[in-house]
């Protein structure tokens, strides 16, 4: 979750030279294609898009940050008005993925182009504000299924267009809403991630009003319902701890702290179950991705370690 003013939604870039834009297969049910590429610290940046099944077939686009020696790959969620483009563009992550060989693959945070009521009238529900939830009620469910997207179609088209550069073991984290997002989805399946970590993240959507707008609109009006993509009841609910440590970064100066954010009841929920929980409260830093991009060095180590220790192939996914 960024503040408009910070993280407003990115424009779309004009299509690149055709033949950054091929098809790059006529087999697939997602039909990728390469909009873009560039490099950085040795890794390439490229921008896909690609027909999504689980949006609804609307077209949907990510982009990764590929280091020459990648082995496993981190799934990074963006916040509130993001697109694929704000962490690549902003975070200054492309060293640390580098230095560590890992890949990062960032999704949008919502489909685009749904026309669904009300999905563009503000900047918190709808447009840039999927909350990585699988809709349940009328007109959202067709298109705003973003835990499925996120969980199990973008994993195959990564597959596809990368081929075995970097495995099947994948770690997850995230930004406000998208830090909501990584905790939730590694809790809604375990074993699928290796490690988790947030920055800022919507620790109890249930309660703020950033996730009573869009939960009520995308789930309907039983909260109980709700508390199946809210970290802190997911937490609770599961009773044990998920991984052997969870990492948190946030900003003492961030506005969004006490309102929104509530991270004191993930940590409660941690602590009832015995999950161990590093929190880093990082004085004077706010939301934005200047925070981010001081501290995503720190995520991307600990991602790593984790991702070698495991050694293995992650699966499934619910």
């Amino acid at each position: 979750m960024v503040r408009v003013h910070v993280g407003t939604t990115l424009p779309f870039p004009s299509p690149p030279h055709p033949i950054r834009s091929t098809i790059l297969t006529t087999m697939s049910p997602f039909s990728p294609s390469l909009l873009s590429t560039t490099r950085c610290f040795s890794c390439k940046i490229d921008r896909y898009t690609h027909t999504s099944p689980t949006l609804g077939s609307l077209p949907a686009t990510f982009s990764v940050i590929l280091p020459p020696t990648a082995t496993a790959a981190i799934y990074w969620l963006s916040g509130l008005t993001c697109t694929d483009q704000n962490f690549v563009i902003k975070a200054a992550a492309a060293s640390h993925a580098h230095e560590h060989s890992v890949a990062i693959i960032c999704p949008d945070t919502s489909p685009r182009g749904a026309g669904t009521p009300e999905e563009d009238d503000t900047w918190d529900f709808g447009t840039g504000a999927g909350f990585y939830v699988d809709a349940t009620t009328e007109p959202y469910k067709k298109h705003y299924r973003m835990a499925s997207y996120v969980v199990h179609e973008l994993p195959l088209v990564v597959k596809e267009v990368l081929g075995d550069k970097v495995g099947e073991a994948k770690a997850i984290m995230g930004h406000s809403m998208g830090g909501m997002g990584a905790l939730s989805l590694a809790l809604r399946n375990p074993g699928l991630y290796t490690s988790v970590s947030a920055f800022s993240p919507i620790a109890n959507p249930v309660n703020c009003p950033w996730g009573e707008k869009c939960y009520s609109k995308y789930l309907g009006e039983n909260r109980e319902a709700w508390g199946g993509y809210d970290p802190s009841v997911l937490m609770k609910k599961r009773g044990e701890p998920l991984v052997s440590r969870i990492l948190v970064e946030q900003g003492g100066a961030d506005e969004f702290l006490e309102k929104q954010l509530m991270t004191n009841r993930f940590m409660e929920a941690c602590t009832e179950v015995g999950q161990k929980v590093t929190l880093n409260m990082a004085e004077g830093y706010d939301h934005s991705y200047y925070f981010i991009q001081t501290f995503i060095g720190k995520h991307v180590e600990f991602h790593a370690e984790q991702l070698r220790k495991a050694g293995k192939t992650s699966s499934g996914g619910v």
